[in-house]
C-alpha cells in the first residue's frame, strides 16, 4: 500500500476475517438460506416484551444512548450480586475484547489461548501487536493445565480461556476453572469468557468474585437473551480494572435502544429459563439427527452442537459445502483435529426439520 501512512501493526496484518458472514454467502449465492444455523444467534429472539420495549424505544432513537450506561449497569450488578462500579457494558463480548486487550496488551507481549478457540480474540491481539502462543485442544476440551503452564512458560500478560468454549461446546466444572482462577500469577489477567453461561449444567460457573483483579469475566445478551443484533455484551472485574475502560471504549458504542432491550431481557428469566429448556431438547434432537445419517454429536453445554463427522477436516468442508448449496448454513472450526466437526446452532423447529432433510442427501454427495 505504497503512500498510505499505515501503522506499522496494520501494515504487517493480512486481509483475512474470522469468518465468513451468512450475508456475503447469500450475496455470493444470490438466494437467502432456509435455515441459518451456524452463527449461535437464538432464532427463537428475545420476549415478546422486549420485542415491545424496543418497538416503543424507536421513538428515543434521535437520542445517543446513555454513554455510561447507569440503569444496565446498576441491573446488571444486583443481578450478580456485585456493584455497578464492578461492571462494564461494551458492544457485545467482542466489542470489550477489543478494549480489554488494548487495556493490558503492549506490543510484542504473549498472549496464550487454546489452538482453534474463538478466533475473534485472536483479531483484537493481532490489532494490539501482540504475540499468540496456543496449546492444543486435549479430547476436545481446553486443557486449563496446559494452557496456564504455556502462559507461565512465555510470560503471557492474557490468558483466554472460555468455559463452556465455542467451538466445541465443551466445558468444566467450577472447581477446575476455580483453580485455574487461583493459579494465575502476578502480572497475568485471565479472559474468561462465559459467553454460554446461562446453558451450562449446575456446578460449571464458579462464584464471582468480583475484586480479584487477575480475571476479567465477559458475558453476552446475543445468545440465551436473544439480542445478538443489538450488540450489548458485558464485563464483571474488580473496580480498579474496570474503572481503566473508561479510558478508552467506545463511549456512546451501545444505543439507547438496545439497553432498553437488555434491560427488559434481564428481567424476562423466566423467558431465559424457557429458551434454555427448548435449546436442551434441541440438541437432544440434533443428536438423533446425526446419528441418522452416521455423526455422532458431541456433548455440549452451549446452545450448538458439534457434529463429528468421523473423518478429516477436507471431509467435514465437502459436507458443510453441500449444506450450504441445500440453503442451511452452518459453520465449523478451523483448526485440525477440530475441523472434522460440523457445528450446528441449535434453532426452531421448521429449520432442524429442514437440516433432517437435506443431511442425508449432503452425507451422500460430499462421500
Amino acid at each position: 500500500m505504497t503512500g498510505i501512512p499505515l501503522s506499522d501493526i496494520a501494515a504487517g496484518l493480512s486481509f483475512d476475517v474470522p469468518f465468513v458472514p451468512p450475508e456475503a454467502l447469500e450475496r455470493a449465492r444470490g438466494r437467502a438460506f432456509r435455515a441459518r444455523l451456524g452463527a449461535n444467534e437464538s432464532g427463537f429472539g428475545p420476549a415478546p416484551r422486549v420485542i415491545e420495549t424496543i418497538r416503543r424505544a424507536a421513538d428515543e432513537v434521535w437520542m445517543y444512548g446513555d454513554p455510561e450506561h447507569h440503569d444496565l449497569r446498576a441491573a446488571l450488578a444486583r443481578h450478580h450480586r456485585v456493584r455497578p462500579e464492578n461492571v462494564v457494558v461494551g458492544e457485545g463480548i467482542d466489542g470489550l475484547f477489543s478494549v480489554a486487550v488494548r487495556i493490558f496488551l503492549d506490543p510484542g507481549l504473549a498472549v496464550a489461548t487454546s489452538l482453534g478457540a474463538y478466533p475473534t480474540f485472536n483479531y483484537c491481539v493481532a490489532a494490539a501487536g501482540g504475540r499468540l502462543v496456543t496449546t492444543p485442544y486435549v479430547d476436545d476440551r481446553e486443557d486449563p493445565e496446559q494452557l496456564l503452564a504455556l502462559a507461565v512458560r512465555e510470560r503471557a500478560r492474557i490468558l483466554f480461556f472460555a468455559n463452556p468454549d465455542n467451538p466445541m461446546g465443551s466445558w468444566w466444572d467450577a472447581g477446575a476453572v476455580d483453580q485455574l482462577i487461583r493459579s494465575v500469577p502476578d502480572g497475568m489477567v485471565l479472559f474468561l469468557d462465559e459467553a454460554y453461561a446461562e446453558f451450562a449444567p449446575p456446578g460449571t460457573i464458579p462464584t464471582i468474585d468480583a475484586e480479584n483483579s487477575r480475571v476479567l469475566r465477559f458475558r453476552t445478551f446475543s445468545k440465551a437473551h436473544g439480542l445478538a443484533g443489538a450488540r450489548v455484551g458485558y464485563a464483571i472485574g474488580a473496580a480498579a480494572v474496570i474503572q481503566v475502560f473508561d479510558r478508552i471504549r467506545m463511549h456512546f458504542g451501545v444505543s439507547r435502544i438496545s439497553q432498553e432491550a437488555a434491560l427488559v431481557a434481564l428481567e424476562e428469566q423466566a423467558y431465559v429459563q424457557e429458551i434454555v429448556a427448548r435449546v436442551a431438547r434441541g440438541r437432544e434432537r440434533l443428536a438423533l439427527i446425526a446419528r441418522s445419517s452416521g455423526l455422532v454429536a458431541l456433548p455440549s453445554a452451549t446452545n450448538f452442537v458439534a457434529l463429528d463427522t468421523g473423518r478429516d477436516g477436507a471431509y467435514a468442508r465437502r459436507l458443510r459445502d453441500e449444506l450450504l448449496a441445500r440453503d442451511v448454513f452452518v459453520r465449523m472450526p478451523g483448526v485440525a483435529p477440530l475441523d472434522r466437526c460440523l457445528r450446528v446452532t441449535v434453532g426452531p423447529d421448521p429449520d432442524l426439520d429442514l437440516l433432517a432433510q437435506v443431511l442425508p442427501e449432503a452425507v451422500a454427495a460430499a462421500a
